[in-house]
């Protein structure tokens, strides 16, 4: 089990993450030069944390993407995926099963 969109949010804010947007279909946090989303339609919070591309890499040493992609075109702070036919940004997902786990994972990738 993953956890939700919420207690993703909860986790970020605690961790030092910022709130700067909301929207029907996502969060958006800063903290420093990071940038991520919360998908608030991921019910069962699998795709709930989206981190830019440019960090998929860095990422992967701590948690392994649970989908490729996530398109949306309120994912402005991200480039633009050139697949879609209509205009959307793009990031990659993340669920994490505890808070413990995201906040560790939070912690090594976006110091």
């Amino acid at each position: 089990m993953y956890l939700r969109p919420d207690e993703v949010a909860r986790v970020l804010e605690n961790s030092g993450f910022e709130r700067d947007f909301v929207d029907d279909r996502a969060y958006g946090y800063c903290r420093g030069e990071h940038y991520v989303y919360v998908n608030r339609e991921a019910r069962f919070g699998r795709t709930a944390l989206v981190i830019h591309p440019a960090l998929k890499e860095r990422s992967e040493r701590f948690a392994h993407p649970t989908a490729t992609c996530r398109s949306s075109q309120v994912y402005t702070r991200f480039p633009l995926d050139v697949a879609s036919d209509n205009e959307a940004y793009y990031g990659i997902c993340h669920g994490f099963s505890s808070r413990q786990i995201l906040a560790s994972y939070l912690e090594n990738v976006f110091r």
